[in-house]
């Protein structure tokens, strides 16, 4: 069922199946909650698993300023929803893309709110940081972010049917990764009013982003470690193939996130939950059922 939830200061949609203690699904750009379909339908058999639409995204509140997006108040929203739907009781978190990277941050900050971490193909902000000021390689294979923080941007992944968004959303060999009846879906996401500068917001109020002329980008950072550690047990699924986040962004993951754990798919690329939606869900399972 959809539903929607009046959390910090922002009107959330949510997606939400079944009962029991909290799985809450994070989506990134260019998704919105439709994206974790395999999931809810799964997890829903024996937990309550709720996907919101993140702010600026589908149907859920577009605040109109870029300081809105900053990761205090994307925070903000997930501990908003965790105290909603799971008051006095950890959640079980599982984040891909820029919902990784709030959710990131979630565990660092409110560990009390998070039982277990899975993130998809999300860089650590520390690991990031690092790639995008040091890696030419990667570097390069960020150079998109610069594109999209862009004034105008939005018009641009709008023209022809969103046909460069729908190109982003291809699989190793070229394919598409959507069913027809899903990119009905994502059409109409992405033509919800402000819905992709909704999206575009995140980049525009990040530091992390490759240099570029004129700006230094996440090379001007000086990130002390110590804030962005994860010490609630977490499980990193990622999809090798992904050309835009490379693996090297896995070195050295462990000197921030100790109780961790890296299950790695070279086959499978950033969008390794439609692709491998039964392996995906499987790890999930198989690392929330397991001891600590």
């Amino acid at each position: 069922m959809q539903e929607f939830v009046e959390v910090n200061g922002v009107r959330l949609h949510a997606l939400r199946e079944g009962s029991g203690q909290l799985i809450l699904f994070v989506h990134g750009f260019p998704e919105f909650s439709g994206a974790w379909a395999a999931q809810l339908a799964e997890f829903g058999r024996d937990h309550l698993a709720v996907a919101p639409d993140l702010r600026g995204f589908n149907l859920s509140s577009k605040p109109a300023e870029v300081k809105d997006y900053r990761p205090k108040h994307l925070v903000g929203d997930l501990v908003g929803l965790i105290e909603h739907y799971s008051p006095g009781r950890k959640a079980l978190v599982v984040a891909h893309d820029w919902g990784g990277a709030v959710a990131w941050n979630l565990a660092a900050q409110r560990p009390d709110l998070v039982e277990k971490l899975v993130i998809i193909n999300s860089p650590h902000p520390v690991t990031f940081a690092r790639e995008l000021a040091h890696s030419p390689a990667q570097q390069k294979a960020s150079a998109y972010m610069n594109f999209f923080r862009r004034p105008g941007a939005e018009d641009v992944l709008a023209e022809d049917n969103f046909r460069r968004l729908f190109g982003m959303l291809r699989g190793p060999s070229g394919e598409s990764v959507l069913s027809e009846a899903e990119k009905l879906e994502y059409a109409k996401a992405w033509g919800q009013p402000g819905a992709i500068a909704g999206g575009l917001a995140y980049y525009r109020a990040s530091p992390l982003h490759p240099p570029q002329e004129g700006e230094p980008g996440a090379a001007a950072l000086t990130l002390d470690p110590a804030p962005f550690r994860v010490h609630v047990p977490t499980l990193v699924i990622w999809g090798e193939a992904d050309t835009a986040l490379l693996p090297s962004l896995l070195d050295g993951l462990e000197d921030y996130v100790p109780n961790i754990r890296i299950e790695r798919v070279p086959e499978a690329s950033h969008w390794i939950i439609h692709e491998h939606p039964a392996r995906v869900n499987g790890l999930i399972r198989a690392f929330f059922a397991g001891a600590d």
